[in-house]
């Protein structure tokens, strides 16, 4: 005799899921409510030591450098970002997108960030990742994720799909879409999804993505993929969203998804009957170890003439001579040599370095162009945050390895003593990836952590 379940659904929730799965299945997916959630995590490949201090326990999910498990976001790992909290099912979309270096990427609804940093590990900093979000504190939120993350190649918007469409048609080679939706998907992580959901709010939400959609076809090149995800079961907002797209754009054509555990074929009965609809993917709870999801991949694949946008170059301003002369003697002081003046951005006394190859990106919203390198001062140049998680701890000198207890001390905003003597900015390492910069003054590292993330850790041993 089956579970009797415990979680309080919404009002016609399960019904419309008995009708759909028939008695029997659906028994087993709302009993699977009452499951205990599965948390999982991401190692970062970005990083010069990626491989946290202490994770040998942890199993992984097969999916690249993914891992299930519990992360805490007060500890060295996590604070130089090294590893990233993802839901176990929610790395899939990013594993089924495959960023290769190279390639011209837009995460179009991407806070708070957990598919833009699978995206930028595959691009190895190679290539442009352009991430967007329309909500502007999500878009702050993502823009930390993407610094603590070390990503070069990344340009955060805060922009409509509209105006996106209208700068950069038939531009990326890949567009992801993981579209707001009902939530269905997220119930038992997060209860509080369920305070919104009604009969009719997938059909809502289907609207809603049907309008992102339309926009985000426009972004993608001939021959390119559009990725299209959701944290929902409802066939609204999944297959019967795929079977719009292919009737209303012919030449998009869904294609094979890569087999990963806990992956299968969607179900065309719940769309418009249309074999290949199959191809689209499911994360069911009762069938995997993780939580809802739906994935679908297209190519477009097109004979007719379309519109190609001629590159220029990024209309942002550019440092003047005497903001290069103090960026030069700062990186050549420093061994910093590999960013290409070219790249250089200023806005106020911030200096930024775009991702190589960034196309003109009018007049757009941007929250982050680029990597962050610093503030122009008077006569000096004080190196970024940004930049201590970003470069790699072997290409900056000076640098100083800090133990726990020191790591404890930086993170806190408190001055850190050493046990030799040293000058100038200085970057701080705990297990072998970078912390931040602070300035040395003989035996005493002056704290550059940043007032907004500091944090008094609780150590248990």
């Amino acid at each position: 005799m089956r579970k009797e379940n415990l979680m309080r659904l919404p009002d016609g929730y399960a019904q419309k899921y008995q009708h759909l799965m028939g008695e029997d299945e659906a028994a087993d997916f709302l009993a699977s409510f009452d499951q205990p959630v599965q948390h999982g995590f991401r190692t970062n490949p970005l990083k010069e030591n990626a491989v946290p201090a202490d994770f040998s326990l942890n199993k992984p999910t097969g999916v690249p450098n993914g891992y299930f498990g519990q992360v805490s976001g007060h500890t060295p790992d996590h604070t130089t970002g090294v590893v990233y909290s993802q839901e176990p099912s929610a790395m899939l979309v990013g594993a089924v997108a495959d960023a290769r270096p190279g390639e011209l990427i837009l995460d179009l609804c991407a806070a708070p960030g957990g598919k833009t940093t699978q995206l930028a590990a595959g691009l190895a900093g190679q290539g442009v990742l352009l991430t967007n979000e329309i909500f502007a504190k999500r878009a702050a939120v993502l823009s930390e994720n993407v610094e603590r993350f070390g990503i070069t190649n990344a340009v955060v918007t805060n922009e409509t799909s509209e105006h996106l469409a209208a700068q950069l048609p038939n531009f990326f080679d890949k567009v992801v879409v993981d579209a707001p939706c009902s939530g269905e998907g997220m119930f038992r992580k997060d209860p509080e999804a369920m305070t919104f959901w009604s009969l009719d709010y997938p059909k809502i939400c289907a609207q809603r993505q049907q309008e992102i959609l339309s926009e985000a076809v426009k972004m993608v090149k001939p021959g390119g993929h559009l990725i299209y995800s959701t944290c929902t079961f409802a066939p609204e907002e999944d297959e019967q969203m795929m079977a719009w797209l292919l009737q209303n754009y012919p030449e998009f054509e869904l294609v094979d998804l890569p087999l990963f555990p806990g992956l299968e074929a969607a179900r065309p009965a719940w769309g418009d009957n249309q074999p290949q609809l199959a191809r689209a993917g499911r994360v069911f709870p009762h069938h995997a170890n993780g939580e809802g999801h739906f994935i679908a991949s297209l190519i477009r694949r097109s004979d007719r003439e379309v519109t190609k946008r001629k590159w220029a170059k990024p209309r942002l301003p550019r440092p003047d001579a005497a903001a290069l002369s103090l960026w030069h003697d700062f990186a050549q002081q420093h061994g910093l040599t590999d960013i290409n003046d070219e790249q250089l951005v200023v806005f106020g006394d911030q200096l930024s370095a775009l991702p190589a190859n960034t196309p003109d990106l009018g007049r757009l919203r941007i929250i982050r162009p680029g990597l962050h390198l610093g503030t122009l001062k008077k006569n000096r140049f004080e190196p970024a945050f940004a930049l201590a998680l970003a470069i790699q701890p072997t290409h900056y000198s000076p640098r100083v390895a800090l133990d726990r207890s020191q790591w404890g001390d930086f993170v806190h905003g408190d001055t850190v003593s050493l046990t030799e003597p040293g000058h100038g900015w200085t970057l701080a390492t705990v297990n072998g990836n970078g912390i931040g910069f602070g300035k040395v003054v003989g035996q005493t590292l002056k704290n550059g952590y940043p007032k907004g993330l500091r944090f008094q850790p609780h150590f248990t041993d």
